[in-house]
């Protein structure tokens, strides 16, 4: 037995302004996230990309044709309801930052991270004040309290699809640091997810290539670059 795919029934998707925010009207039903409620969106922007993923759908309904609505589902559903999980998440990830932990050998890729990754230690100590210790090897590196408070000071301040988008960029790349380089326009999401490969990628040159690590790869990539389109979207920088 085939499994049952949800059908489209409108005709027309339209946006309402009100005070709230951007609502997406399918006819004259107002669309609404898995858990029911009413998909409220930040800016104009956003609500033309999330209506227009609607208005794409052909007879039956592809979610994987609409990453627009499914960030915002997350956003409403999800982080809205476990902000402050979702941030505290986020501070661990700057207390063990990929960033901070280089190779003690060989030199060539110590060089890679060091050129790679040593501008964007520098950037993220001149924009939040706080000196960050790196070394090499996996022993746990502790770092200034400063640092961890003026960074969860900057999480604080974006809504909730700002934190949504973030929160992938900080995951995909394994580094808060680099997160914050990209919403703070230092680095673009394609330039901020090489540089999280530069491990993977030395790796794959003495070893060769492999096809399922590729392919991993690649939907990062897709993801990290829609979350950057998505921050941008939702009223970030």
């Amino acid at each position: 037995m085939s499994e049952w795919k949800p059908k489209r029934f409108w005709k027309k998707v339209n946006i309402a302004s009100l005070e709230a925010g951007y609502f997406i009207k399918l006819d004259e039903k107002i669309l609404k996230t898995p858990a029911k409620k009413q998909m409220v969106l930040p800016t104009e922007t956003l609500a033309k990309k999330v209506a227009s993923e609607w208005d794409q759908q052909a007879e039956e309904i592809d979610p994987t044709t609409m990453p627009f609505t499914k960030s915002a589902n997350a956003a409403l559903d999800k982080v809205s309801e476990q902000s402050e999980e979702v941030i505290s998440l986020l501070v661990e990830y700057g207390e063990t930052d990929l960033l901070y932990y280089r190779a003690d050998s060989p030199p060539q890729l110590q060089e890679r991270q060091n050129i790679g990754w040593g501008p964007i230690v520098k950037w993220a100590e001149y924009t939040f004040k706080v000196q960050i210790n790196c070394g090499t090897g996996i022993v746990y590196i502790p770092q200034n309290e400063k640092l961890i408070s003026e960074t969860r000071r900057k999480i604080n301040t974006l809504s909730i699809f700002e934190l949504t988008a973030f929160y992938d960029m900080v995951s995909i790349t394994g580094s808060l640091i680099l997160g914050l380089a990209i919403i703070n326009s230092r680095l673009s999401a394609e330039e901020a997810y090489q540089l999280s490969r530069i491990d993977e990628q030395w790796q794959l040159e003495q070893w060769g290539e492999d096809e399922e690590a590729q392919a991993s790869s690649n939907l990062k990539n897709v993801a990290i670059l829609h979350s950057e389109e998505f921050f941008a979207s939702s009223g970030g920088n």
